[in-house]
């Protein structure tokens, strides 16, 4: 019988690995020994070289600007009623390494709602289900590469990586480029979260400053008053300073 291991196992991996860590190496390990399914999840055999990489563009999802709509950024209208939870409003903007605004970018975001629960059929852990919350949205930046999402706080959820793992408070981003092959997905993670050391995932990033981008700021001059509080997040594409991106560019 395989052994299941604890939260003090992982800990003491996580720190082993950190000892060992580059300096400065942004871009974890894609088999990350404490984050378990790594191992089953990464490739391992050599990259399909792709004759014609137009030709995967013709089967890929598309979109217009003609495709948004203006409550695809407001996840708290999208139902009949109001979902339950804390209200946010997520803002900030995506930038090259220049600081130069990318225009024109579809941004995409899915979360699990205030519970902690994702509404997906694989998700079946004892939290409920929100009927007035999907968890889904997208928008396009604007002129100065800004973006702006109405939504919920998302809850923390047990993933078993581990014997009482979970993961933190968090809202999956995707940018898609000018096209689905130059799609990138990242993760947003909310301050102080109590969370952050317990987790493989986040610590796998082993660079601190690195780790430090991926965390929203709380602005209160972003909040709304009587209806939601504000945190700002900026998205840097490339260079230095890039957010970290599931492909490490």
């Amino acid at each position: 019988m395989t052994t299941v291991p604890t939260q003090a196992d992982i800990d003491l991996e996580i720190q082993q690995y950190a000892d060992l860590a580059v300096p400065g190496r942004v871009h974890p390990d894609r088999g990350y020994p404490p984050y378990r399914s790594s191992a089953l999840r990464h490739p391992r055999q050599p990259l399909v070289v792709v004759a014609d990489p137009d030709a995967v563009e013709l089967s890929g999802p598309v979109f217009g600007a003609t495709d948004i709509t203006d409550t695809d950024a407001d996840l708290t209208v999208q139902h009949t009623g109001e979902p339950l939870g804390e209200r946010i409003t997520v803002s900030g903007r995506v930038l090259d390494r220049a600081g130069r605004p990318v225009r024109g970018q579809l941004v995409e975001i899915w979360q699990a709602n205030a519970s902690g629960r994702y509404a997906h059929l694989r998700d079946q852990h004892p939290a409920p289900l929100d009927p007035n919350f999907t968890g889904v949205g997208r928008c396009l930046t604007d002129d100065r590469g800004g973006y702006r999402f109405t939504t919920v706080k998302p809850g923390p959820y047990p993933w078993r990586n581990h014997d009482n793992a979970w993961r933190p408070a968090h809202i999956h981003f995707s940018l898609f480029g000018t096209a689905f092959t130059q799609r990138l997905v990242t993760q947003m993670y909310f301050p102080g979260d109590p969370l952050f050391r317990y987790d493989p995932i986040l610590q796998s990033v082993t660079d601190g400053a690195a780790r430090e981008r991926l965390v929203a700021e709380y602005r209160h001059e972003l909040s709304a008053p009587e209806f939601s509080l504000g945190y700002h997040w900026d998205i840097v594409l490339d260079g230095p300073a890039a957010t970290w991106t599931e492909d490490g560019e």
